[in-house]
């Protein structure tokens, strides 16, 4: 579909919500100065997403907004993951910087110069195939953190189902733009739908782990009140009040530990 219009408002829609779930991180992170739970390393796979994306949406002459989107979550989850070095690892303002800073100017380095390189590819379509695969991946292993705690914890608890639906309505959003090129673009389709399907599974873990224990134990209790329940009712209740007891007590080791979860939950705060 060709609609300039609906392409730049779907894209900056996008860009915004990619912005939205970072920057109350890193306000809360400096309010409460620490950085528990965040996951340096998937901010900085997030961080260099954003070279890759950055070069396929440029060369590729998407919308302006689209454009903007990949540089707007590179220096949001570079910064991130500035603030995990020194509230976690405990470095100094001047470390940190001196770290983050030069790590900034290759990504944009290479951001630049792969630009300037593939405008001219010549045909060499297998480049800008590198960039799209290498833009999924990277922004689906910065997803996938979430999956291991998920199995680990056998829970979903501490997740903020506000946070993943603002990151997938960016998806949605930019996937949806994508369409309205010019030219549809399978790539870039590719690249947005990848996310939005690992996140969708987010939430369908949450169904699971979260709702359906719910909903059996809500049932169980009615069927109580109408007149006594079966030995296997009562099991299965017993069960889920076991479950929802260790749930409860390991909130507190989600929330102290090492889990990636709790971007999902600060960010909601």
């Amino acid at each position: 579909m060709d609609n300039p219009p609906a392409a730049n408002i779907l894209g900056t829609l996008g860009a915004i919500c990619w912005s939205i779930q970072l920057l109350p991180q890193i306000i809360i992170n400096h309010r409460r100065h620490h950085a528990t739970g965040l996951q340096p390393a998937m901010m900085m796979l997030w961080a260099w997403a954003g070279v890759p994306l950055g070069v396929y949406n440029i060369v590729s002459s998407f919308n302006l907004a689209l454009q903007a989107q990949p540089q707007i979550l590179a220096f949001l989850s570079l910064v991130t993951w500035g603030q995990c070095l020194y509230y976690q690892h405990r470095w100094t303002a001047i470390e940190t910087l001196s770290v983050a800073v030069p790590i900034g100017m290759v990504m944009a380095g290479v951001e630049v110069g792969l630009v300037f390189a593939l405008r001219n590819r010549n045909g060499q379509d297998w480049a800008m195939t590198l960039m799209a695969a290498l833009s999924a991946l990277l922004l689906a292993l910065g997803v996938l953190r979430h999956y291991v705690d998920i199995w680990k914890h056998r829970t979903v608890r501490g997740i903020s189902f506000l946070f993943v639906g603002i990151d997938a309505l960016g998806d949605v959003f930019s996937l949806v733009s994508v369409v309205f090129q010019k030219e549809l673009d399978v790539l870039g389709m590719v690249i947005y739908g990848t996310e939005l399907a690992l996140w969708l599974g987010v939430f369908a873990a949450g169904g699971w782990y979260d709702l359906l224990p719910k909903v059996r134990q809500r049932w169980g209790s009615g069927r109580e009140g109408k007149g006594g329940e079966t030995r296997g009712e009562e099991l299965g209740r017993g069960q889920a009040e076991n479950n929802n007891t260790g749930i409860a007590t390991g909130l507190a080791t989600l929330h102290d530990g090492a889990s990636s979860t709790s971007v999902f939950r600060t960010a909601s705060r």
